[in-house]
């Protein structure tokens, strides 16, 4: 038996609605099932605009631009996040400053900006596994300081904050299609946002910057940013599901904090799953050797796990931010780890690797060791 951290979600839906669409005679490239699926995620976040673009990177790229943001303005990062976050703001010609992360939602600390508050641009706020921390707190911080604030809730499709979808706080937001992601297309991005300027320059930059559709006159330097009908016509089946999805990623979480909140070494960030949909089921461990030695163990066993990405300020092309300089998010990326979290996974699947962990070698994890107390127990209501 094998079990993948994590794969994704295809039906019969899927197969059933591309073999119609192909015979259909569709043109593949984007066109009406693209603006479909747009509108149907727009509907579903609430969000007024809605387009897509080849991935989450590109989409942050182009959220970017259609601010105005290029060479010379500085854009806030967290220091944990995927790479393509900073990506997305060095391809701008903009410069990253790269800032530590709340330990107990593991998104961006905004009291680490006082300092940098009157040079600062926009802030990129990256929810992470649909965690946001208070996001008024977010935008009233960026709206009292005249700061642009874009969501990365890459990893945060069907998560909220208040009963308000995340992604729409922002001016901009952009979510990942890619397949480990809650809906997936194979790759992809969203953008959704309430300001028709920028939805508009969006539009236009990922078409060549053409003055409309379907004309060759262009007034920029745009881009070939655009999506597929055939992908389209695969997320389409996807968000007909999300509910599906969401409901199922809550309880696939639940299962694992029920069998594991008792073990000393395995900490749970607060997660309320009224509000929350977790992407991927993460763990924090007390220390780096006890988290390699149970990936190490359950690879063994043929159960798959992800450690957290690396610190951004200990990637090359951004180890000119001083080691040592993030304290929360050094620590972090080096104790924590994914466990499997495919929405396909059974009940007994979960309990089966649940099982695994718990009955691993003693070193490992039946010791008494005092844990940092910043972890909070998970909230259900």
């Amino acid at each position: 038996m094998e079990i993948n951290q994590i794969e994704p979600y295809i039906s019969e839906r899927e197969a059933v609605a591309v073999q119609e669409y192909l015979n259909s005679g569709g043109w593949l490239t984007e066109f009406k099932k693209t603006q479909e699926f747009e509108q149907r995620i727009a509907e579903y976040v609430g969000a007024k605009y809605a387009t897509v673009v080849p991935s989450g990177t590109v989409a942050l790229y182009l959220s970017l631009l259609s601010t105005g943001i290029g060479h010379g303005d500085i854009v806030a990062v967290p220091n944990y996040t995927m790479i393509g976050t900073i990506n997305a703001v060095k391809w701008t010609g903009a410069e990253p400053l790269i800032c530590d992360v709340d330990p107990t939602t593991l998104c961006i600390d905004i009291n680490n900006l006082k300092e940098s508050v009157n040079t600062l641009k926009a802030i990129i706020h990256v929810s992470i596994n649909g965690r946001s921390g208070d996001m008024y707190d977010v935008v009233n911080y960026c709206k009292n300081n005249c700061i642009i604030l874009i969501e990365d809730s890459a990893q945060a499709m069907g998560s909220q904050f208040d009963d308000k979808f995340l992604g729409t706080f922002g001016d901009l937001g952009v979510y990942s299609l890619t397949p480990h992601k809650i809906i997936t297309t194979g790759q992809g991005g969203v953008i959704v946002t309430n300001n028709i300027e920028y939805f508009d320059r969006i539009k236009s930059l990922k078409d060549f910057s053409r003055v409309k559709p379907g004309v060759d006159i262009h007034n920029g330097i745009g881009y070939n940013f655009k999506f597929t009908d055939l992908q389209s016509v695969v997320g389409i089946e996807q968000i007909k599901t999300i509910n599906y999805r969401v409901n199922r990623k809550k309880e696939l979480f639940s299962i694992y904090y029920d069998r594991l909140k008792h073990i000393n070494q395995i900490q749970f960030l607060e997660t309320d799953l009224t509000q929350v949909t977790p992407w991927a089921i993460d763990v924090i461990f007390e220390s780096e050797e006890v988290r390699n030695d149970i990936v190490k163990y359950l690879l063994s066993e043929g159960i798959g796990t992800r450690i957290f990405y690396p610190a951004l300020n200990s990637q090359m092309p951004y180890s000119y931010f001083k080691q040592g300089s993030f304290p929360e998010s050094e620590s972090i990326v080096n104790r924590g780890l994914w466990l499997p979290s495919s929405i396909g996974l059974s009940d007994k699947d979960v309990i089966f690797i649940c099982n695994k962990i718990i009955n691993i070698h003693p070193r490992s994890i039946i010791m008494n060791i005092n844990i940092n107390k910043c972890w909070q127990p998970l909230i259900i209501n």
